[in-house]
């Protein structure tokens, strides 16, 4: 007998003592074996649900690994991430191991949203798997959770003012507002209570109802079976779908590991290589400058798989904002829980065009306000810089003073000139044209919409050199270099 075959003896004994006192394999073999529709497995749909179950023991993994290195209390968890993405004073495997969780999680929120918007096109949430989708939509919304309470650990200036943004967002609501507002903060204002609430939900009470629900999850997979591909022309109907589908599984049913159960590996084990390259290649996102409430400056916004609805609250209306903010996460959800009701009918796309039509919809906006709140037009541009000597045009010292202060008192941040500086305000290349000195001078010091007033903030002497600067503009442009 060969080393290999002794060996593999040894390791069939193990086996076989090891299920002898436990008996694993009698639960193990019956989900190993359960029936799945053989139509259904020879395409590549159904991979999305295991494929996010990759993602998410990948996130524990690199979790646990980064915990062992992070410090959760305000004084210390910005410099144990710096800590940790230090390629040469840090853990060996530190910056690695951060970008493995950061693309983990996109993983992850893409694979369940891919996943959900699968079963929401085939119908597979009609009878008998209601629960089923009620628990998805569950698991949905806590891997949201997740990311948003990751984004916090991180404990820089842009994770803090986001934080202050969505406690600000939460307090508008009626009634509860206050007190959720404090539930977030844990407190007042942003602090170190704030930084343990959101590690003991990412690390401990989120993924403890994750880890719960999906066995959940599971648990129906099997009681009720893995949906049929949809056919056209057969809807379902709740009095006579299980002896159907019991029926089906007894001509067409195979073995979910290992006719069926292939697929779902290959395509776990990519997802699981494509993460681990995208850290290796990429590396994990730069660390910023540690939190201070003192510095206006932020550029708060979310992570990609919220800025969406950080761009569709940023181009509302301020009077419709708080009907949004409030309405329009309960009528998502509201939408998300009760489309079980619908649990008869057709399944296939063809025979369900407002389905299709309503998914393209969704991706289309969420796809185009994801471009929108990365540009970010409405926001300040702290980094505009000053304006060149071939802009400005003039070397008489009033005119070239009146453009140091376009700059320093903030102007250049929302306002542009031939192409540099924000997008926020009006353009004023042509700002000469348009309004006359007195209406400046109105303008400047009494301020407007989402203009601060400036009566107390400037002399008599910089508002003419500014003035006489902005007269300047008549509009011809001149790239800036």
């Amino acid at each position: 007998m060969g080393f290999f075959s002794r060996v593999g003896a040894l390791l069939k004994q193990a086996w076989e003592t090891f299920d002898d006192r436990t008996g694993v394999s009698h639960l193990i073999g019956p989900i190993m074996a359960h029936p799945v529709p053989e139509a259904g497995r020879k395409g590549w749909f159904y991979v999305f649900g295991s494929a996010t179950l990759f993602a998410f023991i990948v996130q524990v993994v690199s979790g646990i690994a980064l915990a062992t290195a992070y410090i959760p209390a305000s004084g210390e968890a910005f410099q144990s991430i710096r800590f940790i993405s230090d390629p040469v004073n840090g853990p060996t495997l530190g910056p690695i191991l951060r970008g493995i969780h950061n693309y983990g999680a996109s993983a992850m929120v893409v694979l369940i949203g891919v996943h959900a918007l699968r079963v929401f096109l085939m119908g597979s949430y009609k009878y008998p798997r209601e629960i089923s989708w009620l628990s998805g939509v569950v698991l949905l919304l806590l891997t949201l959770g997740m990311a948003f309470t990751g984004q916090l650990l991180r404990w820089d200036q842009t994770a803090f003012w986001s934080v202050i943004v969505a406690a600000e967002q939460a307090g508008r609501a009626p009634l509860v507002g206050p007190a959720l507002a404090q539930f977030i903060l844990g407190g007042s204002t942003v602090g170190g209570a704030t930084l343990s609430r959101f590690y003991a939900f990412h690390v401990f009470f989120i993924p403890a109802l994750i880890f719960g629900l999906i066995g959940f999850h599971l648990y129906m997979v099997l009681h009720v079976g893995i949906s049929e591909p949809p056919q056209a022309g057969r809807p379902v109907d709740p009095k006579t779908y299980r002896k159907w589908y019991h029926d089906l599984m007894q001509r067409e049913g195979i073995p979910f590991w290992p006719d069926a159960a292939w697929r779902d590996a290959i395509f776990g084990v990519l997802v699981v290589v494509v993460i681990v390259l995208l850290a290796i290649i990429i590396g994990p996102p730069a660390v910023d400058i540690p939190p201070d409430p003192t510095l206006l400056n932020a550029y708060p916004r979310p992570d990609w798989y919220l800025l969406w609805y950080f761009a569709a609250l940023a181009l509302l209306p301020p009077e419709s904002e708080d009907w949004v903010i409030i309405g329009g996460p309960l009528v998502l959800g509201l939408v998300l829980f009760l489309l079980p009701l619908a649990n008869r009918g057709e399944r296939h796309p063809k025979r369900r065009p407002w389905a299709v039509g309503l998914a393209i919809l969704v991706v289309l906006m969420i796809a185009s306000l994801s471009v929108v709140g990365q540009i970010s037009a409405w926001s300040p541009n702290f980094t505009a810089q000053p304006l060149s000597p071939q802009v400005v045009g003039s070397t008489e010292p009033a005119i070239v003073h009146g453009a140091q202060l376009y700059n320093s008192k903030g102007c250049q941040a929302c306002h542009a000139i031939s192409g540099s500086g924000g997008a926020r305000g009006p353009d004023l290349t042509a700002v000469g044209s348009r309004l006359t000195r007195d209406q400046l001078i109105w303008r400047i010091l009494n301020g407007g919409v989402n203009m601060p007033a400036f009566a107390n903030n400037i002399t008599p002497e910089d508002l003419t050199d500014l003035v006489d600067f902005l007269q300047t503009r008549r509009g011809t442009q001149v790239s800036a270099p």
